[in-house]
């Protein structure tokens, strides 16, 4: 298990990350989102022991990871730009790889160098950003690590590519019980693969939640009545968001369902309505609620 505990981290007078707690359980896909400088980078080096943070504790399995072979050799990252030795190809890297991983798979990198189509003897400096990608991503998957670490990892890939990608991550984290990392710009990219959910903000840690209760916990409402809404209509409910339109109330709430709606009922309601709520708007909802504001194009761009 990943624990992370009040992790702050500056470059100069600019706060990169501030105190930052979650947690990351074993066999399970965090998708982590973020505008551009949000801290998204900065965490996932901090955990693949790359940055050393200013304040709190990072451990995996309880061991700290800075200045701890041992540990690292269990983590692959894949950064979000890609690193090679100089006038390298790939065999070369796997030869790299290898040394550095005591559980590399010689064989599921080759399989899936074939299933790339990249050609392992092609120097990578030759290769385009999406095949430079794809070729960080052979490599990382073939250590065969407990732990993996995707840095916009989807950023260049086709659509068929980003696909496969998405797939081999979640195999090794069902077949191995490996847990995964993956950061991005968009919510979207990420919502159908992931466990659960984090969005950084600025530095700092907005939400976390699992992925299926952020879909279940909070619902729209829709309902009007005959005479306006009678006095204690609401009472009992956990309504985090209010606005009326005519004679209908839309309402964000939060709870049990049926038994918001068993309570509207005994109100005799003309017109009473449950819509689900799609992550891009409980994530909306919970950064107003927070009183963190994202202009239009930030909201855009983790929303895309």
């Amino acid at each position: 298990m990943i624990k992370i505990e009040g992790v702050t981290k500056k470059f100069g007078e600019a706060v990169a990350l501030d105190r930052v707690t979650c947690s990351v359980s074993d066999g399970s896909i965090l998708g982590m989102i973020g505008s551009n400088g949000a801290g998204k980078s900065t965490l996932l080096r901090i955990l693949a022991g790359v940055y050393k943070q200013d304040e709190g504790t990072v451990t995996v399995d309880g061991e700290t990871l800075w200045d701890n072979p041992s540990a690292k050799s269990r983590i692959a990252f894949v950064p979000d730009e890609s690193y090679f030795l100089a006038g390298s190809n790939l065999r070369r890297m796997e030869q790299t790889y290898s040394s550095l991983f005591p559980r590399f798979d010689k064989k599921r990198f080759a399989e899936l160098t074939a299933a790339f189509g990249l050609n392992p003897a092609a120097a990578i400096n030759t290769f385009s950003k999406g095949m430079k990608r794809q070729a960080a991503t052979i490599l990382a998957l073939a250590t065969r690590s407990d732990y993996i670490f995707f840095d916009e990892t989807f950023d260049g890939l086709d659509p068929i590519v980003r696909n496969y990608v998405k797939r081999l991550i979640c195999e090794d984290v069902i077949d191995r019980g490996a847990t995964a990392i993956i950061t991005s710009h968009s919510l979207r990219e990420l919502e159908d693969t992931c466990d659960q959910l984090a969005m950084l903000h600025r530095g700092g840690l907005v939400f976390e939640s699992d992925v299926q209760n952020l879909r279940t916990s909070k619902f729209k409402v829709q309902v009007a009545f005959r005479e306006g809404p009678p006095e204690g209509v609401f009472d009992g409910i956990d309504v985090k968001h209010e606005s009326r339109l005519g004679s209908v109330f839309n309402l964000i709430v939060n709870g049990d369902r049926d038994e918001t709606v068993g309570k509207l009922k005994k109100f005799d309601p003309v017109v009473l309505e449950i819509l689900p709520m799609t992550l891009e708007e409980v994530f909306t909802y919970e950064l107003e609620a927070l009183g963190y504001f994202c202009d239009a194009s930030e909201m855009e761009e983790l929303m895309k």
